[in-house]
């Protein structure tokens, strides 16, 4: 299976993903905005993966790469091809799929739970998890639910946490693909975001929950194992 994904930025990587990918043997290439990498043939791709960044979907002017983006990635869901969204990569999806993108109540940043809603735990994808989780946030934007998506989790500093769309586009506000080094990359670059707020934890704590890494890298496997056995089929 080739597995294409969308990088914004060096410090935010596909990580699990990646991890899951080579160890099923399956072939991963990158489109790196940054450096300014053209578009793959979307014929060539069998999922897409749209990883997360620090900048919002409404700035083409600052990063004019966003519209091409957008258009690749709506006709990949058009196409039937998996696509998969974290955080900025979510709120991408949404937007294409016609919903506002609006900033949060409050910005979201470190381990805070979500709770997963009585649909998600009726998918095969999601059925595994717990009622409730710590994840990891990195957010300040949020979206509203597309037309036609499930919503898959809340918690109480953001409603729409996450949606699945048509049964193969999976769109996660929050991040289950990042590991130790991950945070601590983000943290260096971004670190002026970490003002004394609700829902902004301090780099040491966000850095100190080894069990918490543990579980989300499992989840994060185990949601593409079933993903790709769901669209194998």
């Amino acid at each position: 299976m080739q597995i294409h994904y969308f990088q914004h930025v060096p410090f935010e990587k596909p990580a699990n993903i990646e991890k899951w990918a080579r160890a099923h043997h399956h072939l991963l290439s990158a489109t790196q905005f940054y450096r300014g990498d053209p578009l793959p043939d979307i014929k060539a791709i069998d999922w897409l993966v749209v990883i997360g960044g620090p900048m919002n979907v409404y700035e083409e002017t600052t990063y004019p790469w966003l519209a091409q983006e957008k258009k690749f990635i709506e006709q990949a869901i058009k196409e039937d091809k998996v696509v998969i969204g974290i955080c900025l990569g979510a709120q991408l999806i949404a937007d294409v799929l016609g919903a506002k993108i609006f900033p949060n109540p409050y910005k979201e940043i470190g381990w805070f739970p979500v709770q997963f809603t009585a649909e998600a735990h009726a998918s095969s994808l999601l059925s595994f998890l717990p009622r409730e989780l710590r994840v990891f946030h990195w957010h300040g934007d949020t979206f509203e639910l597309p037309s036609g998506a499930i919503r898959l989790a809340r918690n109480e500093a953001c409603h729409n946490q996450g949606f699945i769309y048509n049964k193969k586009v999976l769109a996660l506000q929050f991040h289950l693909e990042v590991r130790l080094e991950n945070v601590q990359q983000i943290i260096a670059h971004c670190g002026n975001e970490l003002i004394e707020d609700r829902y902004i934890q301090k780099p040491e704590e966000m850095l100190s929950q080894k069990k918490d890494f543990r579980q989300i890298n499992g989840a994060m496997q185990g949601i593409l194992d079933r993903l790709f056995r769901q669209t194998a089929s």
